[in-house]
């Protein structure tokens, strides 16, 4: 994947920070078709333009016909990410988002989620349930609103960014002209 060739080819950290995407979106989704209609959208070509974009990645990509409120899952990732090896949570929400169409608007997702990858099923519905990461994601949204994100995914380093699924060049690019630093090979 093309950020983690950036991490072993240069000296830098990653640090994800969380956006509002469809923030209005109820509990229960919506369909993909009402999401754009009244736009110029053709499912089917969205969707295979994601799909050859993931395929370069190595990522899989199902057939979504409904989009979910992130939210709670944002909250969960951001409390997940302070546990040990928490921060694999996001690669199962990804699947259970964009490859299997699952619901991560719903606790009950969630708990299936963090108890897949073994974290603690009461403390993550206490979590999901208290809202204990509600202040977490809220200045992750503000940060991103200062950073002037509009969409993702969006990549900035010390003052530059770029937006959308880039060429790994154009990360690279990003991180040079931000002053990251070669690793040295053994």
């Amino acid at each position: 994947m093309r950020v983690e060739n950036l991490k072993q080819k240069f000296d830098i950290s990653i640090k994800l920070i969380h956006f509002p995407l469809h923030p209005d979106t109820p509990a229960q989704g919506i369909l993909m078709s009402d999401l754009f209609a009244g736009r110029d959208y053709d499912p089917e070509a969205a969707h295979q333009r994601m799909k050859g974009l993931m395929e370069v990645e190595g990522l899989p990509y199902g057939e979504r016909t409904h989009t979910y409120n992130s939210r709670l899952a944002q909250e969960l990732g951001s409390w997940a990410e302070t546990r040990p090896d928490g921060q694999i949570i996001h690669d199962e929400l990804y699947r259970a988002y964009f490859v299997d169409g699952k619901n991560i608007g719903s606790k009950q997702v969630l708990v299936e989620i963090a108890e897949k990858i073994g974290l603690n099923v009461e403390e993550t519905k206490e979590v999901l349930y208290k809202r204990s990461f509600k202040e977490s994601v809220d200045l992750d949204w503000a940060k991103s609103r200062e950073y002037g994100v509009t969409g993702v995914p969006t990549f900035v380093s010390n003052g530059y960014g770029v937006v959308g699924a880039q060429p790994y060049e154009a990360l690279e690019q990003l991180v040079i002209q931000a002053g990251a630093s070669r690793r040295t090979s053994n």
